[in-house]
C-alpha cells in the first residue's frame, strides 16, 4: 500500500507524533511483542482502547489482511491504488483496443465497393454479392491490422497511443489477426466460385505487398488504389456481371483512393499543401465525370435492353407463318427510350429522377471530401491533414452510390447512402485513419 496507512491519516488529535508513523498509544493497544499476533480476537482488548487510534500500525494491518476474520473487523477500506482492477473492465478495454486497432468505423465503406460493382456490371445483388462483401470486410480488417503490425516501429514515435506501441494489443496478436482475417477472406470467396476466388486472390497480394513492401516507396498509393478497384471488381464477378462494364467505375473509386492515399502520407508530420489541392481537383473531376458520363448513358440503352428490343420488334413484325406484317411496322426514326415504347412519359420521368439522384450523390461526395481538403490546402497540420483523410474515406460512400446511380441502380445507390450516417457518427469516436 502506496506511503502507509498512517501517513494518508493523521489524527487531529496529535495520535501520530513521530515521523515513523507510529501511533503514541500504540502501547496499549499492543503491551508485548507477543501481543501483536495473538489473533484476531486479542487486537482490541476494549471498545475504548479500540477507538483510542482510529488506525492500526502496518504491522497489524498486514496480519489483518493475512487474515479473513480480521480483514473484517478492520475499519479502513483497502488501498485502491493497488487493488486489481474487475475483469469487466480489462475485457472493456481490450475490445476497444481492438476496434481501434482494425478502424471498425471504416468498415461502413466497404460493402458499397461490391454493391457499386454489381450495378455497375449489369447485375441484381444477390446472395453471392453478400458473399463478396463478408469476403470484402475480412480482407480489409486483415489490411489494418496488418498496417499496425508493420508501422509498430514508426507508431511508437510517431503514435504512442496506438494499441500496439501502447501495449495493449501485442504485436503477434495483430500479425495472428490479419492471417486469420486474410484466410476467411479468400475461403468466403472461394464458396462465390472460381473467378471471385482469382480476384479475392488478386486482392489479397496486394494489400500484403502494399503493408509489407511497397508503402513507402512510390508505387504506395497506385497500390492501395488497385485494391480498391479490385474489391469494386469482386462485387462485380461475384455477382456473375460484365466484368468489362465495371471497369470504369472500378477506375473512379481507384482515382479518389489514389488521391486520399497521396494526402495521407503526410499525415503525421503536415507538408505542403499541394498534395491537399490535388486531391481537391481529383474530386472536382470525379463528381463532373460521375454527371456527364450517366448523362450520355442515359441516352443509350445497355446491350441487353437493346438485344431484348430488337427480339421484342422483330416477333412484332412477323406473323406466325413467318411473313412480315406490314401493319405492326415501327415509325422511321423511332429511338428506344427506357421501360419500352409502350410508356415514353414514364420512361422519361424515371430517367429524370435518376439524373436527380446522381447529382444529388455527387455534390454530396464533393462536398464530403472537398471541405476538408480545402483547410488542409490552407494549413497543412498534421492535424487537418487527418482530417482531410478522413473525409476521403467517409466519401467513399457517396461516391460508391453515385457510381451505382449512374449504372441505373437506384434501390442500391440509396442502400449504399444509408451507410454514411453510421460512418460519421462511429467515426466520431473511433479514428478512420
Amino acid at each position: 500500500m502506496s506511503g502507509g496507512p498512517v501517513s494518508r491519516n493523521a489524527s487531529p488529535n496529535g495520535l501520530h507524533a513521530g515521523a515513523s508513523g507510529v501511533p503514541a498509544g500504540a502501547s496499549e493497544l499492543h503491551a508485548s511483542p507477543s501481543g501483536v499476533h495473538a489473533g484476531p480476537n486479542e487486537l482490541r482488548t476494549s471498545p475504548a482502547e479500540a477507538h483510542a487510534s482510529p488506525v492500526p500500525p502496518e504491522a497489524d494491518l498486514a496480519e489483518q489482511q493475512a487474515s479473513p476474520g480480521a480483514r473484517s473487523a478492520s475499519p479502513m477500506p483497502q488501498d485502491t491504488a493497488t487493488a486489481t482492477p474487475p475483469r469487466s473492465t480489462k475485457q472493456g478495454a481490450n475490445v476497444h483496443a481492438w476496434v481501434e486497432l482494425l478502424r471498425l468505423p471504416a468498415l461502413f465503406t466497404v460493402p458499397g465497393d461490391a454493391l457499386a460493382g454489381a450495378a455497375a456490371a449489369g447485375a441484381s445483388p444477390n446472395p453471392r454479392t453478400l458473399v463478396a462483401i463478408a469476403s470484402s470486410l475480412c480482407l480489409y480488417e486483415a489490411g489494418m491490422a496488418l498496417n499496425d503490425w508493420a508501422d509498430r516501429a514508426e507508431d511508437a514515435v510517431d503514435r504512442p497511443h496506438r494499441p500496439l506501441p501502447s501495449g495493449r494489443i501485442s504485436p503477434t496478436a495483430a500479425l495472428a489477426a490479419a492471417g486469420g482475417l486474410t484466410a476467411a477472406g479468400l475461403a468466403l470467396a472461394s464458396t462465390a466460385g472460381r473467378r471471385p476466388l482469382a480476384v479475392a486472390g488478386a486482392l489479397a497480394a496486394t494489400v500484403w505487398s502494399y503493408d509489407l513492401v511497397l508503402k513507402r516507396t512510390p508505387a504506395g498509393p497506385v497500390a492501395m488504389a488497385a485494391a480498391r478497384s479490385l474489391d469494386l471488381l469482386l462485387g462485380g464477378v461475384a455477382a456473375n456481371g460484365d466484368i468489362r462494364r465495371a471497369l470504369p467505375s472500378a477506375l473512379a473509386l481507384g482515382t479518389h483512393t489514389l488521391a486520399v492515399t497521396t494526402v495521407s502520407r503526410h499525415e503525421t508530420q503536415g507538408g505542403s499543401p499541394w498534395a491537399p489541392l490535388s486531391g481537391l481537383a481529383t474530386t472536382a473531376a470525379l463528381a463532373w465525370s460521375i454527371t456527364r458520363d450517366g448523362s450520355e448513358r442515359d441516352r443509350q440503352p445497355p446491350e441487353r435492353d437493346r438485344q431484348a428490343g430488337r427480339d421484342r420488334h422483330a416477333g412484332q413484325d412477323r406473323q406466325p407463318g413467318g411473313t412480315r406484317n406490314p401493319g405492326r411496322d415501327r415509325k422511321p426514326g423511332r429511338g428506344w427510350q427506357p421501360g419500352g415504347d409502350r410508356q415514353p412519359g414514364r420512361a422519361a420521368a424515371t430517367a429524370a429522377n435518376l439524373m436527380s439522384l446522381r447529382g444529388a450523390l455527387a455534390a454530396v461526395y464533393a462536398a464530403t471530401a472537398a471541405r476538408p481538403l480545402f483547410h488542409a490546402a490552407l494549413n497543412p497540420s498534421p492535424q487537418l491533414t487527418q482530417r482531410a483523410v478522413g473525409g476521403g474515406i467517409r466519401a467513399m460512400i457517396p461516391l460508391q452510390a453515385a457510381l451505382a446511380a449512374r449504372s441505373g441502380a437506384p434501390v442500391t445507390a440509396l442502400l449504399t447512402a444509408a451507410l454514411a450516417p453510421a460512418a460519421r457518427r462511429f467515426g466520431r469516436k473511433v479514428s478512420m485513419t
